[in-house]
């Protein structure tokens, strides 16, 4: 049976020049891996526009390792006060992390298919002095909704506080702007958007928040600051890097901009959205967002109104037919998630639309 396409938020179906690039075996103090790490570093600064004013930090493990690297080595310790807006188990995931590192947390809770209100962030920025820093996820994949982060960055902004992004689901399809909007940290992973393997993630970061940041790491292999002196000084990661996976994402990088970067890769993935949910709709399925904040990213749907349906015989019968589903995230509703990133082959999202309208008709 052939490979199936993954129809997920990442791990993604990668270009079969990505997968080659990691055949070859690299020496991680090696001048020329040494290379391919400051290419990669500098390139993803880049992409958010934040040469001169912001660093990158690349760091081993997933997304959420660069996550709490990122919260554990920005808040203070003491004193250290993270807001977070949640509208999905992304968002609760940031909530907990801080929670976890000993830092005083506060919540805005929305429901699952309702977007941060950049006004809420106003008010309780106004009434809490205490508050250090707002902790946004950009695109929530729990249900696949958009938040607003420019009118958000800019409240964070006029009340003086840091803003960690977790744009996770979001760096190099959404546009980010380090120009534009004041952050301390931008978040992202290998094997998303910028369709790597997994297993390598990364934190853009102002410069200043960075230096201010020295000792304030709660953990040793999670420290942001002592990564980023350590590859000033060196060149080198400070413990032993996932080398094919950094070889395949510089390969994927390089494909990235020879596509045409952040808007080409977006456009890319907002019509894949379109196709989807024009083809569902097709299908009688229901997506779970209002149009106006679904992201192209991912899209929840409503489970077929029909006596057989199972979600794990349903993922089963389309994994068949060549592509893999992803399971619901919501806690109120039966939901299944489809991905529009990645490389979808020829036939693209038609495809996943024609074996998903075959298992419908088989059931």
């Amino acid at each position: 049976m052939p490979v199936p396409y993954l129809l997920t938020p990442g791990p993604l179906t990668i270009a079969r020049q990505t997968k080659e690039a990691m055949l070859r075996d690299w020496g991680s103090w090696d001048a020329d891996f040494n290379v391919i790490t400051a290419r990669i570093r500098e390139r993803l600064v880049a992409i958010v526009h934040g040469q001169g004013s912001h660093e990158c930090v690349p760091m081993q493990g997933s997304g959420t390792f660069s996550v709490e690297a990122a919260i554990g080595t920005l808040v203070p310790r003491q004193g250290g006060h993270v807001l977070v807006p949640q509208n999905g188990a992304y968002c609760q995931r940031i909530a907990r992390i801080s929670r976890l590192l000993g830092l005083h947390v506060t919540t805005i809770d929305y429901a699952e298919d309702a977007p941060v209100v950049a006004a809420d962030i106003d008010t309780a920025l106004a009434a809490d002095a205490s508050i250090t820093h707002v902790a946004l996820v950009h695109c929530e994949t729990s249900a696949g909704i958009l938040n607003p982060l420019v009118a958000a960055a800019a409240v964070v902004e006029r009340h003086g506080r840091g803003l960690i992004i977790d744009a996770m689901s979001s760096f190099g399809a959404l546009e980010i702007d380090a120009r534009q909007i004041r952050f301390d940290a931008v978040i992202a992973a290998s094997g998303k958007c910028l369709e790597g393997p997994p297993g390598m993630g990364f934190v853009i970061v102002r410069r200043a928040a960075l230096e201010a940041a020295k000792d304030n790491s709660r953990s040793l292999a999670l420290d942001l600051h002592d990564q980023w002196v350590y590859m000033q000084k060196t060149t080198q990661w400070r413990y032993t890097p996932p080398t094919h996976v950094v070889a395949a994402f510089d390969c994927a990088i390089e494909q990235f901009l020879a596509e045409g970067g952040q808007s080409a890769r977006g456009a890319r993935y907002a019509e894949n959205c379109r196709l989807l949910i024009e083809g569902m709709g097709r299908l009688g399925m229901r997506s779970f967002l209002a149009p106006a904040v679904q992201a192209p990213i991912i899209v929840t749907f409503h489970a077929p109104a029909i006596p057989n349906y199972a979600f794990k015989r349903f993922y089963d019968a389309v994994k068949a037919r060549g592509y893999i589903l992803y399971p619901g995230k919501l806690t109120t509703l039966e939901t299944f998630r489809v991905g529009c990133m990645g490389q979808l082959g020829e036939r693209g999202m038609a495809g996943a639309v024609a074996a998903v309208e075959s298992v419908l008709l088989e059931l």
